[in-house]
């Protein structure tokens, strides 16, 4: 999403009842887009395992007609960075591809992406996305009752930097509830101590994405909404929902 203001609501243990619900089926349509990502499936094939899910658990899409979006999965390949609409576009051995999705229970929201690469392990795409992975655990990690919203982005900073790759400053995480984008904006880069203070209760998506090529510019294509890399470098993206609770973060998009 794009940058917006800062905020952060606090959710009650019934409305986090629900948002745990959200989250368990974003990890269910993760872990079956996982199961069948191979050479020759199309993204339109993802797409449509993680719309079986949804129906199979009572769920609907957030994504799915958000601003008009045609589809229930961002699916973005390679030099794309995010927002890759599903199509008939067949996945090939040594693909980078960025799965990002979500789901919403009773009216509350889970969002999460993942990335991966198709049938093979190539060191320099496997670093990318253990890069993203270890960024994503380093922001997850500060997630604890009296921190700040600046250690998030600082903790995510830290490591992309010293990978020596990219991050666009206009996409970033954000709060999430009762809407899927809710403030404060959740910025991969910030200062250690200052921002809104992070309590019991405050549940955030965070999302590193991560350029590889080491610039942080990225283009919108004309289909208004595939974000790739303007060096056409390789892309990765990770994103899990958390909530700050009194023994620490818990990953709600987890199974």
């Amino acid at each position: 999403m794009r940058l917006r203001g800062s905020t952060i609501s606090r959710r009650t243990d019934d409305q986090l009842r629900h948002m745990r619900a959200a989250g368990r089926v974003v990890a269910e349509m993760h872990e079956s887009i996982r199961a069948i990502a191979r050479p020759g499936v199309t993204t339109l094939r993802l797409d449509t395992v993680a719309r079986e899910v949804l129906q199979r658990r009572n769920a609907t899409s957030n994504f799915l007609g958000y601003h008009g979006f045609p589809a229930v999965i961002c699916a973005s390949v390679n030099e794309e960075l995010v927002h890759g609409i599903p199509g008939d576009r067949v996945l090939d051995e040594g693909d980078l591809i960025s799965i990002d999705c979500g789901a919403i229970i009773n009216g509350w929201h889970g969002d999460a992406a993942f990335s991966i690469e198709i049938a093979t392990s190539t060191p320099s795409t496997q670093r990318l996305i253990t890069t993203a992975e270890a960024a994503l655990d380093a922001a997850i990690r500060q997630m604890v009752d009296g921190g700040h919203l600046g250690d998030i982005g600082a903790a995510v900073d830290s490591i992309v930097s010293a990978a020596g790759y990219g991050s666009p400053t206009d996409y970033c995480g954000h709060g999430i509830g009762r809407a899927m984008h809710e403030e404060p904006d959740v910025e991969n880069r910030g200062r250690r101590g200052k921002g809104p203070l992070l309590e019991v209760g405050v549940v955030l998506a965070i999302e590193p994405m991560l350029i590889g090529g080491g610039r942080n510019d990225v283009v919108e294509l004309d289909d208004g909404w595939t974000v790739v890399t303007a060096d056409g470098s390789l892309a990765a993206h990770a994103e899990h929902t958390v909530l700050v609770t009194p023994n620490g973060p818990e990953i709600l998009t987890r199974l």
